[in-house]
């Protein structure tokens, strides 16, 4: 209970007022799209870039780490899939589109910010290793399968190119990439510099959680019921049970690592859901539905794997 009122309502409380303010009228739709694009253009590039620019890489990117919680990633994506299609009668693009939601965990507003309220800033080295591969790994696995399914000869160029070009242009893969250059070259900041940019990074979550629970509005529960519970059961549970099993029984990871990656994979889906169906209009509705239902479950989910992490 107390991992419940001090480390979890405290960061589903903000998204909850954004959500009511947007909903009451006190902030306008576009009012809420400035503040997310604030956070998700440059807050968060910022602490993505300072993050991973001063990040140890043989520490954060331990191969175990990474294979542990990709492996529950694709795991995960294969189960939503098949059970799309082979449990509810799904066709195959729906089901792939299913499948993504199932796999795409909100590693990012929820991961960061409930892993540094429950183990502090220094513990979010593995969580920054796996986010800066999150988003290539899941598309190109989702693009990849969606294609193949789709049987469209040059589609799968086309749409990869057309997805890489948007991913290499967003200014979070930017941050990251330049964080990286940055780490590889040994470049240090000047201080006045790395002071200002601290200033903005310390309002990237929560800015970014208020505006996540804004943006949520525009969500409507209708997607068909079991299918959306079939996602959540998966993102909220089998992928963290995997990650689980795979950093502990197979790579014997540090603590540290395990909750990293087990946090991580335990989180709601992501709003990336939302636009891999939408890239390709497949069960939008699932999508749109399995984000806002998944983030109302993990306030119960996330407490379960904490008090199994250990707070």
């Amino acid at each position: 209970m107390s991992a419940l009122v001090e480390i979890i309502l405290p960061v589903f409380l903000v998204i909850a007022l954004g959500y009511l303010a947007v909903l009451r009228g006190f902030l306008s739709q576009s009012g809420i799209d400035g503040l997310m694009k604030f956070s998700q253009g440059f807050a968060i590039p910022l602490l993505l870039f300072r993050a991973i620019s001063t990040l140890d890489l043989s520490q954060g990117f331990d191969p175990g780490l990474l294979v542990s919680y990709y492996s529950g990633s694709t795991i995960s994506f294969a189960a939503g899939m098949l059970g799309a299609h082979f449990l509810f009668g799904r066709d195959w693009e729906d089901s792939v589109a299913i499948g993504f939601s199932a796999m795409f965990a909100n590693s990012l507003l929820l991961g960061l910010a409930i892993m540094e309220r429950a183990y502090g800033p220094a513990s979010l080295v593995p969580n920054y290793a796996i986010i800066a591969i999150h988003a290539p790994f899941c598309y190109l696995l989702g693009i990849t399968t969606m294609e193949f399914v789709r049987h469209s000869g040059g589609g799968m160029t086309r749409t990869a190119k057309s997805v890489g070009k948007a991913m290499f242009r967003n200014s979070l893969m930017l941050a990251i990439g330049l964080g990286f250059l940055v780490n590889f070259s040994g470049l240090h900041l000047p201080q006045a510099i790395a002071s200002g940019f601290d200033l903005i990074v310390r309002a990237a979550l929560p800015t970014a959680l208020f505006a996540l629970g804004g943006i949520l509005t525009r969500y409507r529960p209708e997607g068909s019921v079991k299918v959306v519970l079939w996602v959540c059961l998966i993102s909220l549970f089998l992928h963290p049970a995997i990650t689980l099993f795979m950093s502990t029984q197979v790579f014997h990871l540090d603590q540290g690592q395990i909750r990293g990656a087990v946090l991580t994979a335990s989180m709601a889906p992501g709003v990336n859901a939302f636009l891999f169906a939408g890239i390709y209009d497949r069960a939008k509705r699932v999508a749109a539905t399995a984000v806002l239902a998944g983030t109302l479950f993990s306030v119960l989910s996330v407490s379960f794997w904490l008090h199994i992490l250990g707070v």
